[in-house]
C-alpha cells in the first residue's frame, strides 16, 4: 500500500513540476510540442524518403531524409500562401468597398417578412429592427478596416512569427533526425523504475496522435475538395476561399461548421449586392445552405468517425463532454486542443493509474 501510496505521489508531483515548467516557459514547450507533432506528421513522409536508394545499394541517411522532409512542408504550405493569399486579399478589398446599406436593400425582402414575423410575436419592437440597427451590427461584425488592421498586425509581429517558424523546424528537424530524441528527453525527467512505462507511455501517444493529426489533415483536404467542387458546380462566387476556410474553422467542433457556413453565405451575399432576391440571391443563397448540410453528413458519418475510432478510440457522448467542459476552460482553443490532449491524459492514466476503476472505464477501448 506504501508503495503504490508513493508511486501516485511521485506521478501527481512530477505532474506539477511539469505543469509549473509550461506556464513560465510556454512559449519554448509551444515550440517544442508543436515540432514534436510536425515531427509525428512528417514521420511517413521521411519514411518513405527513407527507401530511396542512391544507386544500387546505398539508402538515403536520416539526415538529408529529415530536411527533404522539412522542405516538403515548407513547399507545402508555399502552395497554400500562393493560392489563397491572392485569393484573400481579392475578397478582402472587395469588402472594404462594400456599403452595409446595400445588403440590407439586398435582404430587404426576406427581412422584412422575417422582422413582422418577430413583431407580431412580440418578440422584439419595431425600434429594435431598424435598418440601422441591421447596418450597425453587420459592421460591428465585418468592419471594412478589420482586414486592412489584421494584416498590420501580421506585419507588426512577423519578426516573433519568423522566430516562431525556425525554432519549430529547428526541433523538428532533430526530432526527425534522432527517432527517439524526445523519448529520451522525456525519460530523463522521470526516476529510473518509470522509465520503461514511460517510454510505453510515449509511444502510444505518438502512435495515437499521428493518426489523429493525419486525420484532420485528410479532413481538411477532403472537405476542401468537395465543398469546393459543389460550389463551384453550383455556380457559387470564390468557392475555393469558402471551401477552405469551411475546411480550417471546421477543426472547432461543433462551432466551426456553423461558422464556415455563415462565411459562406456572407460571402455569398456580398458578392451579389444589387441583385434581385427571389430570382437570383435566394437559389444562391440555398445552394449554399445544401452544400454545408451535405459536408456536415460526409463529415459526421465518414470522416470523424475514421478519426476518431482509429485514434482517440473514446465514446462520441464521453468526446462531447470533453469538449464542453475546454470551451469552459479554455474557450475556442479549448475546444481545438481538448481532443488531443485528452488523448494523452487518457494514455498516461491507462499506464499509471490503471489500478482506478473509472480509468479502467475510460479506457478500455484503448
Amino acid at each position: 500500500m506504501k508503495t503504490e501510496n508513493r508511486r501516485i505521489a511521485i506521478i501527481v508531483f512530477s505532474l506539477l513540476v511539469l505543469g509549473t515548467v509550461v506556464y513560465f516557459l510556454s512559449d519554448i514547450v509551444g515550440y517544442v510540442i508543436i515540432a514534436w507533432v510536425l515531427s509525428m506528421v512528417g514521420q511517413p513522409i521521411m519514411n518513405l524518403f527513407l527507401k530511396i536508394k542512391i544507386g544500387k545499394k546505398i539508402r538515403m541517411g536520416r539526415i538529408p531524409a529529415a530536411i527533404l522532409t522539412l522542405i516538403s512542408f515548407i513547399i507545402g504550405i508555399g502552395l497554400l500562401v500562393m493560392i489563397f493569399v491572392p485569393l484573400i486579399i481579392e475578397q478582402a478589398n472587395n469588402l472594404r468597398n462594400v456599403q452595409y446599406d446595400q445588403i440590407y436593400e439586398t435582404l430587404s425582402v426576406p427581412i422584412s417578412t422575417i422582422n413582422q414575423k418577430l413583431i407580431d410575436l412580440g418578440i422584439v419592437t419595431s425600434d429594435q429592427l431598424s435598418s440601422e440597427n441591421f447596418i450597425r451590427a453587420l459592421s460591428d461584425w465585418f468592419k471594412p478596416d478589420f482586414i486592412s488592421n489584421f494584416i498590420g498586425n501580421i506585419f507588426s509581429i512577423a519578426g516573433n512569427i519568423l522566430i516562431g517558424i525556425f525554432s519549430v523546424l529547428f526541433i523538428a528537424f532533430f526530432f526527425l533526425r534522432e527517432k527517439n530524441l524526445f523519448t529520451n528527453f522525456i525519460k530523463a525527467m522521470v526516476p529510473d523504475e518509470y522509465e520503461a512505462d514511460t517510454e510505453v507511455v510515449i509511444e502510444d501517444i505518438s502512435r495515437m496522435l499521428r493518426k489523429y493529426f493525419g486525420g484532420i489533415i485528410l479532413q481538411i483536404l477532403c472537405i476542401t475538395a468537395f465543398v469546393s467542387i459543389l460550389l463551384w458546380i453550383f455556380g457559387i462566387q470564390n468557392a475555393l476561399l469558402i471551401a477552405f476556410f469551411a475546411a480550417i474553422i471546421n477543426v472547432i467542433p461543433y462551432v466551426g461548421p456553423f461558422i464556415g457556413a455563415l462565411f459562406g453565405l456572407f460571402i455569398t451575399v456580398s458578392s451579389n449586392l444589387n441583385v434581385d432576391f427571389y430570382e437570383v440571391l435566394s437559389p444562391l443563397m440555398i445552394k449554399v445552405v445544401i452544400v454545408f448540410a451535405v459536408m456536415q453528413l460526409v463529415d459526421n458519418f465518414i470522416l470523424q468517425p475514421f478519426i476518431y475510432s482509429n485514434s482517440v478510440k473514446a465514446h462520441p457522448l464521453e468526446i462531447f463532454i470533453i469538449i464542453l467542459v475546454a470551451a469552459k476552460v479554455g474557450g475556442i482553443l479549448g475546444m481545438i486542443l481538448a481532443i488531443p490532449t485528452y488523448t494523452v491524459i487518457r494514455v498516461i492514466a491507462k499506464e499509471f493509474l490503471n489500478q482506478f476503476k473509472i480509468v479502467q472505464k475510460l479506457t478500455g477501448s484503448m
